[in-house]
């Protein structure tokens, strides 16, 4: 691992540990300040959509000013929309709390684009992807327990200092971010010719990559956001709660300091088809009953189950186009990804609180199936190989 890996990694790091912060207390900022159960989880859907519709703007700003000035860019926003939660919590203003999470989702927008600069900052783009995300175990233990260890500390203003803490986090990313020395595309490859994106997404590959990437974000961030409400409704207070996602975020990016060695000797469909299955067994412990330790294995398996797919997706992706065709490309596979992530958020608290918790992961099997499906079809046609990206 050379030393902007590391760094790119300490920098994903820290924004996974305000993600996850914020994981564990918006649903319930949003329970406490919002008018009806609908809008519990609108400001995890605003966050979103912030960070969705960056997706594109992000990679085309890079691909402009440079990775440095883009990631400078966003953390400054993502810090602007933490002091903005800070003072909108401080005078309860639903709607100002919701403007925030949107100003935070931008930053984030801006940060998703660390794993594909690891990539180029690497001769073993599937490795570097699993560093980029391994640095996440330490947002699992830092995360929630942030949450609750501030929230503690001045428990009379609610949740608000909690965004403090939030800036200070984004201020020690954009310092680390200033060391990194970036991989840029020299100015006569941006000059070849390119190929349209329609032509890029239309590959197999990318397709699939695209689908599973999809599929693997929108149903864990549904079965995620969706938790905290069920546990509330079931009585469990917030460190009983904090503990569960704190072992899911484990889930999630723990097992990437191994993920990239299995998609180098298995490959990357054979991982995606592993993390498939776990996301079944998730669905399957949260029929089985609601207790901490239902929840807490089910968000754990969950969390290993993503982890296969989108890292295996995002290595699938990064081969189909050509390092002169990574902003258009990186662009269109981020907002396809994240625009079912913001669905699956804005939606989470309607269903968890309309259908309930057990039709909520009922339905989450019929998604499961189609990427089972895609990822099976692409490993038994095996398409023309896509074009030899080595970024």
């Amino acid at each position: 691992m050379n030393k902007n890996v590391f760094l790119l990694a300490c920098c994903q790091g820290l924004m996974t540990t305000g993600n996850i912060l914020l994981v564990t207390i918006c649903a319930l900022v949003g329970q406490m300040l919002s008018s009806s159960a609908s809008m519990t989880t609108l400001p995890v859907a605003t966050q979103m959509f912030g960070l969705l519709l960056t997706t594109v703007p992000a990679s085309l700003i890079m691909a402009k000013t440079g990775r440095k000035l883009g990631f400078s860019l966003g953390n400054l926003i993502g810090i602007s929309g933490a002091m903005m939660g800070f003072w909108s919590l401080l005078n309860s203003h639903f709607y100002l709390f919701c403007l925030a999470t949107f100003l935070i989702g931008i930053g984030i927008g801006f940060a998703t684009l660390y794993r594909f600069a690891a990539i180029e900052a690497s001769d073993k783009p599937a490795r570097a992807i699993s560093m980029i995300m391994a640095s996440g175990a330490i947002a699992a233990i830092l995360g929630p327990n942030l949450a609750v260890w501030v929230n503690n500390y001045l428990p009379e203003i609610n949740y608000a200092n909690s965004f403090l803490a939030l800036s200070g986090i984004y201020v020690i990313a954009l310092f680390l971010l200033q060391l990194v020395s970036f991989e840029e595309v020299s100015t006569q490859s941006a000059q070849q010719k390119q190929r349209s994106i329609k032509i890029i997404i239309t590959q197999p590959q990318f397709a699939v990559a695209a689908f599973i990437g999809m599929v693997s974000y929108s149903v864990m961030n549904l079965l995620m956001t969706a938790t905290p409400l069920a546990m509330h409704r079931h009585g469990f207070d917030l460190a009983e709660l904090a503990m569960v996602i704190e072992w899911h975020v484990l889930g999630m990016f723990l097992p990437s300091f191994f993920t990239g060695k299995l998609i180098e000797r298995y490959g990357s469909i054979t991982m995606i088809i592993s993390g498939c299955i776990l996301m079944f067994v998730c669905t399957l412990i949260n029929l089985t009953g609601v207790s901490q330790w239902h929840f807490l294995l089910a968000l754990l398996v969950l969390g290993v189950g993503w982890n296969f797919m989108f890292i295996s997706a995002t290595a699938l992706v990064s081969q189909a186009y050509f390092p002169h065709e990574r902003a258009k490309s990186q662009a269109a596979n981020e907002f396809f990804v994240f625009s079912m992530v913001a669905l699956s958020s804005l939606f989470a608290g309607l269903l968890e609180s309309t259908i309930g918790w057990q039709a909520l992961n009922i339905g989450s099997a019929p998604i499961l199936i189609l990427a089972l499906m895609a990822s099976m079809w692409f490993k038994r046609h095996s398409p023309l190989a896509p074009p030899a990206n080595r970024l």
